[in-house]
């Protein structure tokens, strides 16, 4: 009988490493799909696409939409097991950055420092920036897993403000080199 109950024990701790290991590469699925969406937005959004011809603009901006399209239909889900506690932080930690992101449009800089200090709640180093303690009591209280994405949510809306002040900044140099053309001086 204990032969009979170690193997199927060693049976379960076999199984038990190829679940983990299909969590994590469906893990690194969804992170792919996530990276793919971001690159192709970057794309459509670049410089670049501003200063090519209008036949190409097209050409590329099709092929993007239709890139954008098959990586949307690609939905890879992990689910995170969560008590009651886990579910109210993650909830909560959700609701707070998407009432910073809401308000991006409104003041960039103040919700820049906002989403660094919460990104700082989600270090195990120390940060060079203030840190939102009572953001980072509820990451905390969240799953590992959940903290995980938490994290990688902040980095996606910084990367993407960093982004969109980098096109402010170019289209503002554009606009400024405009009128020195125009009057035939460079």
């Amino acid at each position: 009988m204990a032969d009979r109950s170690m193997r199927l024990l060693e049976s379960l701790d076999e199984i038990e490493i190829r679940v983990e290991a299909l969590r994590d590469a469906a893990t690194a699925m969804e992170q792919e799909r996530e990276c793919l969406i971001e690159m192709i937005q970057s794309i459509q959004s670049s410089q670049e696409m501003r200063t090519i011809c209008d036949g190409e603009r097209e050409e590329l901006t099709l092929t993007a939409s239709r890139l954008m399209g098959r990586t949307l239909t690609v939905n890879v889900a992990v689910e995170t097991i969560r008590n009651p506690q886990q579910e109210d932080a993650l909830r909560k930690a959700t609701a707070i950055i998407d009432e910073i992101a809401t308000k991006v449009l409104d003041d960039m800089e103040a919700a820049r420092k906002t989403l660094e200090a919460l990104h700082a709640a989600c270090l195990t180093e120390a940060p060079f920036v203030p840190i939102d303690q009572k953001f980072q009591s509820i990451v905390i209280s969240c799953a590992l897993e959940d903290q995980k994405k938490i994290k990688r949510r902040l980095e996606t809306l910084i990367r993407n403000m960093d982004n969109a002040e980098k096109t402010i900044k170019l289209l503002d140099n554009q606009k400024m080199e405009e009128p020195n053309c125009a009057n035939g001086k460079q």
